[in-house]
């Protein structure tokens, strides 16, 4: 079971309090009564009672039925109300941005998708998402009063403390966009800007609730490949948030070696996967795919970019690939699990630097290969000679999908909201 952040007692601190009982309530699934409650947090019966009442006339809590324990008056189990809040969650990529609305529990209530706006008039971008996020909302029927804030999850790097993007690699002409307080202007939320693998590691420790692992690395497969991670239960961002830059890892690329950064099998991890590149294997090795990636193609350590420019027939050709592995396609299968294995061994270095026990897979590249490549990297990963942990290590795969990043970037919002942080309970001169 997954710790409880504990409260305190004094009255100028309610809102601390507030958030540690919402929190708690929060990991647990089936309620808490506020005897529990006391016990978990720490808090006394008098302050789980104010901080209750309080919660309850905010309607972010419910009270939901009695439980007999013992002797004495039955129990009132209190809930969380899971549609009293909501955050938006945005994901800037380079094929396409996509939204997701959740609510307080973390379910996905509605999402869209649009095209990916060209940044030459950042202006231009700002009114396309803006209007996104409103339609969403709208279309949701879900009171704007209720909505918390926007997320945005974008590749990197950016600038956090400036809330812009600064140029971003197969993000043409998306250089110092200042998409955070412009969107926050345009729309009337709040906005946080992340970096996509970050966000995706925060919003899988998020929704894990009460089995949330207290340290992991999350492999994000998208347009790039980076890792996310979590360590004693919070996200490590580095100095500029700009952590997670994992495609320079040198792997042995084995089958897949060739790469213009390589020395014989050896060879950068992000460019042995980059899917453009495994688009045209897959093509060389007889599988039938439309266009990009082919062998004009640039491969980048960071992500793909066709012959063509357009990483929509990347993308196209990678459905495709997909739907030959889930038809039993057996050089489709073979190359996903040649993929799953090179991210594995580099994941092997993460595990050994972190001593970390979980590693999860995820991202819009990665759920469509999944099937063939999480059994490859698990075996690459626990089956290791240079793995250095003794432990075992659990190699899962994110159920989040393959909006894990927009997700990600709605439990921004939420934690931000709803997970108590002791730094607020510093004075500050």
């Amino acid at each position: 079971m997954a710790e409880h952040r504990r409260g305190a007692n004094l009255p100028s601190i309610g809102g601390f309090n507030r958030t540690v009982v919402l929190d708690a309530v929060r990991r647990s699934p089936d309620g808490l009564s506020r005897v529990e409650l006391a016990s978990r947090t720490g808090l006394s019966a008098q302050t789980v009672s104010n901080v209750t009442r309080f919660l309850i006339e905010a309607g972010m809590i419910v009270e939901s039925g009695t439980v007999v324990a013992g002797r004495g008056k039955p129990r009132t189990i209190l809930r969380l109300e899971p549609g009293s809040r909501y955050a938006v969650g945005v994901h800037v990529d380079p094929a396409v941005v996509t939204y997701v609305l959740l609510d307080l529990a973390g379910t996905v209530v509605a999402s869209s998708t649009t095209s990916t706006p060209t940044a030459d008039d950042p202006s231009e971008v700002v009114r396309t998402i803006g209007s996104a996020v409103d339609g969403l909302i709208a279309d949701a029927g879900v009171d704007v009063d209720g909505v918390l804030g926007v997320g945005i999850a974008s590749p990197g790097p950016i600038d956090v403390d400036a809330g812009i993007v600064v140029d971003p690699p197969f993000l043409p002409r998306w250089r110092d966009v200042p998409l955070r307080d412009a969107l926050a202007e345009a729309t009337g939320y709040p906005v946080l800007l992340e970096k996509d693998v970050t966000a995706a590691a925060v919003g899988e420790m998020f929704l894990a609730g009460e089995s949330s692992a207290r340290n992991f690395a999350f492999v994000y497969f998208g347009t790039g490949f980076g890792v996310g991670l979590v360590v004693d239960h919070e996200p490590v961002r580095g100095v500029g948030s700009n952590a997670g830059d994992a495609g320079h890892i040198m792997v042995d690329q084995r089958s897949l070696a060739g790469t213009p950064d390589g020395s014989g099998t050896r060879g950068e991890v992000g460019a042995a996967v980059a899917p453009d590149r495994l688009v045209r294997i897959a093509r060389e090795r007889g599988v039938a795919l439309s266009g990009g990636g082919d062998a004009a193609g640039a491969v980048s350590p960071d992500g793909p970019v066709s012959s063509d420019g357009s990483v929509d027939a990347v993308n196209r050709a990678w459905d495709e690939l997909a739907e030959a592995i889930a038809d039993g396609d057996e050089a489709a299968t073979t190359l996903a699990a040649e993929a799953g294995t090179v991210m594995g061994d580099a994941a092997v270095v993460i595990v050994n630097l972190l001593d970390i026990d979980r590693v999860v897979f995820g991202g819009p590249f990665w759920s469509r290969i999944a099937s063939a490549a999480l059994p490859a990297a698990r075996a690459a990963i626990v089956g290791s000679p240079l793995l250095v942990p003794k432990h075992a290590v659990d190699v899962v795969e994110s159920d989040r999908g393959a909006d894990v990043a927009a997700v990600g970037a709605a439990c921004l919002v939420l934690d931000a909201a709803l997970s108590p942080r002791a730094s607020g309970l510093l004075i500050r001169r």
